[in-house]
Protein backbone atom coordinates (compact mmCIF):
# COMPACT_ATOMS: atom_id res chain seq x y z
CA UNK A 1 0.00 0.00 0.00
CA UNK A 2 1.30 3.70 -0.95
CA UNK A 3 0.52 5.16 2.28
CA UNK A 4 1.45 8.76 0.61
CA UNK A 5 -1.75 9.47 -1.77
CA UNK A 6 -2.04 12.03 -4.01
CA UNK A 7 -5.67 13.82 -3.80
CA UNK A 8 -7.32 16.84 -5.10
CA UNK A 9 -10.62 18.46 -4.27
CA UNK A 10 -13.58 17.88 -6.09
CA UNK A 11 -13.89 21.23 -7.19
CA UNK A 12 -10.41 22.00 -8.87
CA UNK A 13 -10.04 22.10 -12.78
CA UNK A 14 -8.72 18.70 -14.92
CA UNK A 15 -6.34 20.49 -15.54
CA UNK A 16 -5.12 21.20 -12.36
CA UNK A 17 -5.55 17.73 -11.74
CA UNK A 18 -4.05 16.33 -14.73
CA UNK A 19 -0.63 18.88 -13.87
CA UNK A 20 -1.14 17.08 -10.16
CA UNK A 21 -0.73 13.40 -11.93
CA UNK A 22 2.54 14.86 -14.19
CA UNK A 23 4.34 16.25 -11.36
CA UNK A 24 3.53 13.55 -8.40
CA UNK A 25 4.29 10.83 -11.44
CA UNK A 26 0.75 8.86 -10.72
CA UNK A 27 -2.00 7.98 -13.24
CA UNK A 28 -4.70 8.52 -10.36
CA UNK A 29 -5.89 10.79 -7.90
CA UNK A 30 -8.22 10.54 -5.12
CA UNK A 31 -11.10 13.28 -4.97
CA UNK A 32 -12.25 14.87 -1.99
CA UNK A 33 -15.20 16.71 -0.70
CA UNK A 34 -15.37 18.48 2.53
CA UNK A 35 -11.98 16.16 3.54
CA UNK A 36 -13.59 12.92 2.40
CA UNK A 37 -12.67 10.96 -0.41
CA UNK A 38 -15.35 10.41 -2.61
CA UNK A 39 -13.84 9.11 -6.18
CA UNK A 40 -11.16 8.32 -8.20
CA UNK A 41 -9.84 10.12 -11.36
CA UNK A 42 -7.25 8.55 -13.70
CA UNK A 43 -5.16 9.37 -16.83
CA UNK A 44 -7.19 7.55 -18.66
CA UNK A 45 -10.69 9.65 -17.27
CA UNK A 46 -8.66 12.65 -18.05
CA UNK A 47 -7.64 11.61 -21.91
CA UNK A 48 -11.64 10.12 -22.15
CA UNK A 49 -13.05 13.00 -20.86
CA UNK A 50 -11.15 16.12 -21.85
CA UNK A 51 -9.25 15.14 -25.33
CA UNK A 52 -11.97 12.43 -26.78
CA UNK A 53 -14.69 14.17 -25.16
CA UNK A 54 -13.90 17.42 -25.97
CA UNK A 55 -14.12 18.36 -22.02
CA UNK A 56 -13.36 21.77 -21.20
CA UNK A 57 -9.76 21.07 -19.13
CA UNK A 58 -11.28 24.38 -16.88
CA UNK A 59 -14.10 22.26 -15.94
CA UNK A 60 -14.54 20.94 -12.10
CA UNK A 61 -12.70 17.38 -11.43
CA UNK A 62 -15.79 16.34 -9.49
CA UNK A 63 -18.19 15.03 -12.08
CA UNK A 64 -15.32 13.21 -14.07
CA UNK A 65 -14.51 11.00 -11.18
CA UNK A 66 -15.33 7.18 -10.55
CA UNK A 67 -18.27 7.09 -8.20
CA UNK A 68 -19.00 5.91 -5.85
CA UNK A 69 -15.77 5.30 -3.77
CA UNK A 70 -15.04 1.75 -3.62
CA UNK A 71 -12.48 1.57 -0.97
CA UNK A 72 -10.73 -0.65 1.07
CA UNK A 73 -9.96 -1.24 4.85
CA UNK A 74 -6.63 -0.84 6.38
CA UNK A 75 -7.15 -4.36 8.05
CA UNK A 76 -8.09 -6.33 4.80
CA UNK A 77 -5.84 -8.73 3.61
CA UNK A 78 -4.02 -9.29 0.23
CA UNK A 79 -7.00 -12.15 -1.33
CA UNK A 80 -10.02 -9.30 -0.09
CA UNK A 81 -8.19 -6.58 -1.79
CA UNK A 82 -7.87 -8.54 -5.01
CA UNK A 83 -11.48 -9.87 -4.62
CA UNK A 84 -12.42 -6.18 -4.35
CA UNK A 85 -10.98 -5.11 -7.04
CA UNK A 86 -12.00 -8.07 -9.70
CA UNK A 87 -15.28 -7.15 -8.52
CA UNK A 88 -16.07 -3.62 -8.67
CA UNK A 89 -13.63 -3.77 -12.09
CA UNK A 90 -10.92 -1.22 -10.74
CA UNK A 91 -7.34 -1.06 -10.81
CA UNK A 92 -6.90 1.34 -7.63
CA UNK A 93 -7.88 0.59 -4.50
CA UNK A 94 -8.46 3.36 -1.47
CA UNK A 95 -7.75 2.05 1.76
CA UNK A 96 -9.70 3.65 4.68
CA UNK A 97 -8.68 3.95 8.51
CA UNK A 98 -11.79 4.58 10.06
CA UNK A 99 -13.58 7.69 7.47
CA UNK A 100 -10.03 8.38 6.87
CA UNK A 101 -7.58 7.83 3.92
CA UNK A 102 -4.78 5.52 4.93
CA UNK A 103 -3.50 4.44 1.80
CA UNK A 104 -4.26 3.38 -1.94
CA UNK A 105 -3.30 -0.24 -3.10
CA UNK A 106 -2.53 -0.73 -6.95
CA UNK A 107 -2.46 -3.91 -9.28
CA UNK A 108 1.13 -3.29 -9.11
CA UNK A 109 1.76 -3.07 -5.41
CA UNK A 110 -0.54 -6.32 -5.41
CA UNK A 111 1.46 -7.90 -7.94
CA UNK A 112 4.34 -7.23 -5.82
CA UNK A 113 3.27 -8.15 -2.72
CA UNK A 114 1.77 -11.31 -3.81
CA UNK A 115 6.03 -12.33 -3.95
CA UNK A 116 5.15 -15.08 -6.51
CA UNK A 117 5.66 -14.29 -10.01
CA UNK A 118 3.59 -16.29 -11.30
CA UNK A 119 0.44 -15.70 -8.43
CA UNK A 120 1.86 -11.82 -9.31
CA UNK A 121 0.44 -12.53 -12.81
CA UNK A 122 -2.59 -13.83 -12.12
CA UNK A 123 -4.07 -11.27 -10.29
CA UNK A 124 -2.34 -8.52 -12.74
CA UNK A 125 -4.45 -10.46 -15.82
CA UNK A 126 -7.50 -11.26 -13.13
CA UNK A 127 -8.09 -7.57 -12.13
CA UNK A 128 -7.10 -6.12 -15.66
CA UNK A 129 -9.83 -8.64 -17.51
CA UNK A 130 -12.29 -7.41 -14.98
CA UNK A 131 -11.79 -3.73 -15.48
CA UNK A 132 -11.60 -4.12 -19.35
CA UNK A 133 -14.94 -4.64 -21.38
CA UNK A 134 -14.88 -8.08 -22.73
CA UNK A 135 -15.16 -6.70 -26.67
CA UNK A 136 -11.89 -5.72 -26.21
CA UNK A 137 -10.41 -9.48 -25.95
CA UNK A 138 -12.94 -10.54 -28.44
CA UNK A 139 -11.93 -8.09 -31.07
CA UNK A 140 -8.29 -8.90 -30.41
CA UNK A 141 -8.36 -12.04 -30.02
CA UNK A 142 -7.51 -12.58 -26.35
Amino acid sequence: MTHDVVTAQAEDSLRSVGELMRDRNVGSVVICEGGRPVGVLTDRDLALAVVADGINPAEQAGPHASRPLVSGKIAMDLEEAVALMVQHRIRRLPVMRDDYLAGIVTIDDLAVRAGDLHLAQEITAEVARAAIPEFYFHRRGG
